[in-house]
């Protein structure tokens, strides 16, 4: 609210939902709910973002994608039909992907409070990174101690297939009966294709869906090429996961720290700005002494805040671009960051790759022989730390932007929001879910 505002609000807690209610000066009474099954959702959504990497489709597309990647490998299946259901398995995972990484932002806005929009969206992002990191480091251990593909598509099939049965089961409504924000109510929903217009002629939103997608494209490149740029200098692959697994563990470490800090205060401009200029910091360290031998423990230090300051800001910045590009659709605003993200990660892998040039002398090198073998990451790494430091300078001096979904819930006519709270069928047949 503003200062000057006459506005006074109460909680009050119940067995099933709180109500936060807005009392302003002329006495019009407007309330809030916010329902405890919103946590059984963000469980459900965490769930399938482990698996995974509208809801319901999503889960549905993962489970069975899933379950044909394990039944194609039973000993029944005749060899021919094997690659093919496998990678149509895969296929479909890869389908329900969009509809469940997008979902994070939609899901904060339409089922959470304003102080708590940061740290769902925060659980939801940070369970696919956790589901990455439990994937990293049970599938070499299930592998060593079964030496059975299919008892390890199996376990992965099992949280899918829970996952499933949660969604279509238990989330039985897009949005629910009363908002639990003004900025629900007063949100206007743009179509898609008028969404992405309005989103390509903003300012602030086109310099952070660059800035912070160039950012998403470096920390691809970071996890893809990080056993290619140690093995050179004898670090073993071991090492290399250990230290990508050390990226992950203090990045949901710091999202959780950030997702609370920034609900409480909601500065989403300067967290973010301070977490890039630090991963910028930290990159540029990295492409030092990963060039230098016998390091572990500096290595292992700057993959650790390479990831506590880089990884756990993603959250953040889709909050940021909800806040910059409201009444925007958040689904869409979030969504074209990721592709943007994507984009250019292709792109920077492309160039890293063509930079990368063999090398003669190779003794130290433990990488595997192939094509790939013994080049030197020298010219790669820094090309990579310059292309963080860019995009940071040009986010931190370009982005500047006000919070108008805030501002919408700030200014918001309490009487409108009464009418709407009261008749929560035709605030959720209004919604865009």
């Amino acid at each position: 609210m503003d200062d000057g505002s006459a506005e006074t609000e109460a909680l009050i807690g119940s067995s099933s939902e709180d109500v936060r209610s807005h009392l302003d000066g002329k006495g019009a009474l407007a309330e809030f709910k916010v329902y405890k099954r919103r946590w059984f959702i963000l469980f459900v959504l965490c769930l399938l973002n482990c698996s995974n990497a509208v809801l319901i489709m999503g889960s549905w597309l993962n489970m069975l994608g899933s379950v044909l990647r394990f039944v194609g490998v039973l000993k029944c299946i005749p060899e021919r039909a094997v690659f093919p259901m496998v990678m149509g398995g895969q296929t479909l995972c890869a389908f329900a992907q969009p509809l469940i990484i997008f979902a994070p932002t939609k899901l904060a806005a339409l089922w959470f409070p304003d102080h708590q929009r940061a740290t769902a969206n925060m659980m939801a992002s940070m369970a696919n990174t956790v589901g990455l990191l439990f994937a990293n480091i049970f599938s070499p251990m299930i592998i060593s101690y079964t030496n059975n593909l299919v008892m390890l598509l199996l376990i992965y099939a099992i949280p899918a297939v829970v996952a499933c049965f949660l969604a279509t089961v238990g989330i039985r409504e897009r949005v629910p009966p009363t908002p639990p924000s003004a900025s629900v109510v007063t949100s206007s929903s743009e179509p898609f294709l008028q969404g992405v217009k309005l989103l390509l002629t903003n300012k602030a939103y086109m310099v952070l869906l660059v800035c912070f997608g160039s950012g998403i494209g470096i920390f691809t490149c970071f996890s893809t090429f990080l056993e290619q740029i140690l093995c050179v200098k004898g670090y073993s692959n071991d090492f290399a996961g250990l230290c990508g697994a050390v990226s992950i563990v203090f990045g949901v470490l710091g999202a959780f720290l950030l997702g609370l800090y920034v609900d409480k205060t909601k500065k989403f401009t300067e967290v973010t700005k301070i977490n890039m200029c630090l991963t910028s910091l930290g990159c540029s360290i990295f492409a030092v002494v990963s060039q230098l031998s016998e390091q572990k423990l500096i290595i292992g230090a700057v993959c650790a805040w390479f990831g506590l300051f880089g990884y756990s800001v993603y959250p953040i910045a889709m909050e940021l671009g909800v806040e910059c590009s409201y009444p925007v659709g958040e689904a869409t605003s979030s969504g074209l960051i990721f592709v943007s993200g994507q984009i250019q990660a292709a792109l920077y892998m492309l160039l890293l790759q063509a930079l990368a040039q063999p090398i003669a002398d190779s003794s130290l090198s433990v990488c595997a022989t192939g094509a790939d073998a013994n080049l030197s990451w020298t010219v790669p790494v820094l090309v990579m730390a310059g292309l963080c430091a860019l995009g940071t300078c040009c986010f931190v001096v370009f982005f500047h932007t006000d919070y108008r979904r805030l501002r919408a819930e700030a200014t918001a006519s309490p009487k409108t929001v009464t009418d709407q709270s009261t008749g929560g069928d035709t605030w959720a047949n209004s919604t865009d879910a």
